[in-house]
């Protein structure tokens, strides 16, 4: 199955202090580990930090806030929290139900290496409403891409976002990179892998290994609304 797939029903059941969370599609990627997250309004949970990993927060479904020694975030929209490792605890509060993905990188000592040389400012927040907007010759000519993570600013890591109505992405197989994609609210489209298709909807978060073609496209009167989170398979060497 060239697929690997978890869908919206399968999110957390059990929680603690208002908090759940599940590992979803574990073991299809070394050095990637993503999680689904439910953190119930009124409740709020400082995550683990860590000295040698690089964790990225994607704020889908909700709002709240998010607060560290130096500031405050308001999470009012789609919005995106990388911490900076073990530099400043933070902690993350709920004013209505929110759902979000953590998704946690391991760093080999090239990745660490490549991170000294050059690296975006952390900690970053951002909004879709402030993120760049992008054009990429496989997406439709209707079909609308914004930038999270540029190549080169986080090691190995790039994230972006999609979205279309009636059409979408159409991409050739890229040997370079491992993708995964988490449908945003309202998307409904298909899939396609290697050949095998799926359908796709609001919540379902999928993996697509390198080198495999690919597309994500809408039926007339349907949506293709993704994040698309990217890690570079091959270790980053420096001049």
């Amino acid at each position: 199955m060239a697929i690997a797939i978890a869908r919206r029903e399968e999110g957390p059941k059990e929680f603690r202090n208002g908090y759940g969370e599940v590992d979803w599609l574990p073991g299809v990627y070394p050095l990637i580990h993503t999680y689904k997250c439910v953190l119930k309004a009124g409740c709020s949970i400082s995550p683990e930090l860590y000295a040698d990993k690089t964790q990225l927060f994607c704020f889908t479904e909700g709002t709240g806030y998010i607060t560290n020694s130096k500031r405050a975030y308001n999470i009012d929209e789609l919005s995106f929290f990388i911490p900076d490792f073990e530099a400043d605890q933070f902690t993350i509060y709920a004013a209505t139900d929110l759902e979000y993905m953590k998704l946690v990188v391991d760093m080999l000592e090239s990745d660490k290496a490549a991170y000294v040389d050059t690296h975006m400012v952390l900690p970053s927040f951002k909004k879709f409403s402030e993120l760049e907007e992008y054009d990429q010759s496989c997406k439709g000519p209707n079909t609308r891409s914004w930038s999270v993570v540029h190549s080169g600013n986080l090691g190995r890591v790039l994230m972006g976002i999609v979205c279309a109505e009636g059409e979408g992405t159409d991409e050739k197989g890229h040997p370079s990179v491992a993708q995964w994609n988490y449908c945003l609210k309202g998307a409904d489209f298909r899939l396609t892998v290697d050949g095998e298709t799926v359908d796709t909807k609001e919540g379902d978060w999928s993996y697509v290994p390198a080198g495999l073609d690919h597309s994500l496209l809408a039926e007339t009167g349907k949506k293709v609304f993704y994040i698309w989170f990217e890690h570079k398979v091959e270790e980053v060497t420096l001049d």
